[in-house]
């Protein structure tokens, strides 16, 4: 019986057609990538060990009591997770029954239509809240609710604890190109 179930499944094998050619299609699509915003080799770093080390272009020579670099050390140690206060734009504010679903439609199309500025989606008792942007002014979260308010005419801009700002605001972001291969079988 082996021996014929062996037959039967080598004449099927027989019967299949030839393997089929595979070609490769390149898709390229572009991403946005956040900037720092610390310079991060010198996160956490003490600060006079930096300054002393030679860097191949000169050395600097820093004289300082024990006492100074130890409340640095603690200043470094007690502000790991410190945040700021400062301004983002409020781009949906509900409490709808299907506020959640919308919430994160407001915050897809806004990170589709504005690549690199941050947004964040909260809930707070009964409120879907979706907020975007960091800035240390006012002024500066005004003209981000200007450019918004044309997809978002409800925008506001809140005052709230922010993450650190970017370090370059001209370049808040790095644009780069992502490219996907993908199989296809003729």
């Amino acid at each position: 019986m082996s021996a014929l179930l062996l037959c039967a499944v080598f004449a099927g094998a027989q019967e299949r057609e030839e393997p089929q050619e595979i070609t490769y299609e390149v898709v390229d699509s572009v991403i946005y990538i956040p900037a720092a915003t610390v310079d991060s080799t010198l996160a956490g770093r003490d600060v006079f060990e930096v300054l002393s080390s030679t860097s191949g272009r000169g050395s600097v020579s820093v004289a300082q009591s024990a006492a100074v670099r130890e409340g640095m050390a603690g200043h470094i140690r007690g502000n790991k997770s410190k945040t700021v206060t400062g301004y983002r734009v409020r781009i949906f504010f509900d409490n709808k029954q299907d506020s959640r679903s919308e919430s994160e439609a407001a915050m897809r199309r806004f990170q589709a239509r504005f690549p690199g500025v941050a947004a964040y989606r909260s809930f707070t008792t009964p409120f879907f809240k979706v907020t975007v942007g960091d800035f240390r002014t006012k002024s500066e979260a005004m003209q981000l609710l200007q450019r918004v308010q044309g997809e978002f005419p409800a925008a506001f801009v809140v005052k709230e604890k922010i993450s650190y700002p970017v370090v370059d605001k001209e370049h808040a972001y790095i644009v780069d190109t992502l490219h996907i291969t993908r199989p296809i079988v003729l």
